[in-house]
């Protein structure tokens, strides 16, 4: 067993959506104080730049399926350096604890006998969807609200049941990649395909985006705008109450169906549900 009064401690800090001004107090006088930094790849450059200049700084960046270094490896590095008297600021995007492998680095570190604290950071989720002026939840639309991952192994053998429809609110996290796989397990679990959902990309910071559609669209929405992660995908009616753009109409339509005059419309009344064969998915056919 370590002697922890010897070790240092390790800090394992929320560095939230990517807007520096969204840091709580505690974790940018940790990151300005430290000496080392060990960070992920989603932390923004505003955000070390707030590190002491002799800082060592460690970058152990992950993107889907390629690694700069494995989890176990990680865990090892924060032991290794709390033994020989090493503060570290393990420093990670969003909350430790919400899709960050926090949990288990706190689990490694205290069955090694080194000192772990941790500081919460505002979750991708709360600060994207607050930028984007979209509740995750709502008297009127929402009491529940569930978080997921969408690049997970087995996506299909995943039991998502009951966290999306009326009444509830899903978000899904690295979701990107995995959209039109995510779409077609919802729709085949019972989800309607009318679905709201927003897109919010690169949230909280430069050239951040919130564009919105429909379940049955989302995977195309995301290739047709060009969406890149980081991104969240949430899915419920509270989308409709948010400034997220609306990109439903923005599908192309086959060339066989052409716009017709305004006059020339049918009556709301008396408009059929299809035309030309195109099934409309709670969107006018222009």
């Amino acid at each position: 067993m370590t002697d922890t009064i010897s070790c240092g401690t390790v800090y394992l800090v929320g560095a939230g959506p990517g807007d520096p001004e969204l840091l709580t107090l505690k974790a940018a006088r940790l990151i300005s104080a430290a000496k080392l930094i060990v960070h992920d790849g989603l932390v923004a450059d505003a955000i070390m730049a707030m590190a002491r200049p002799d800082a060592r700084l460690v970058s152990v960046a992950k993107q889907r399926a390629r690694h700069t270094l494995p989890q176990e490896d990680i865990n090892a590095l924060l032991i290794a350096e709390a033994r020989t008297g090493h503060d570290v600021v393990r420093l990670k995007g969003g909350d430790p604890f919400v899709f960050g492998r926090g949990g288990e680095e706190a689990e490694q570190l205290r069955a090694a006998g080194v000192p772990v604290e941790v500081v919460p950071g505002i979750s991708a989720a709360n600060g994207c969807a607050a930028e984007a002026l979209l509740p995750l939840t709502h008297r009127e639309d929402a009491s529940a609200v569930s978080f997921v991952a969408g690049q997970c192994k087995g996506l299909s053998d995943q039991n998502w049941a009951g966290l999306a429809g009326k009444g509830r609110t899903l978000v899904i996290y690295m979701g990107v990649a995995t959209a039109h796989a995510i779409t077609e397990k919802l729709i085949a679990d019972g989800l309607s395909p009318d679905t709201p959902v927003a897109v919010l990309e690169n949230g909280t910071r430069g050239g951040s985006r919130a564009i919105r559609t429909l379940l049955t669209d989302l995977g195309d929405m995301i290739a047709r705008e060009g969406v890149k992660s980081p991104a969240l995908i949430v899915m419920g009616d509270v989308v409709k109450r948010s400034n997220a753009l609306n990109k439903f109409n923005a599908m192309p339509f086959p060339k066989s169906v052409r716009a017709e005059p305004v006059e020339a419309r049918l009556s709301a009344e008396k408009r059929p549900s299809t035309s030309s064969g195109l099934v409309v998915f709670g969107s006018e056919i222009l």
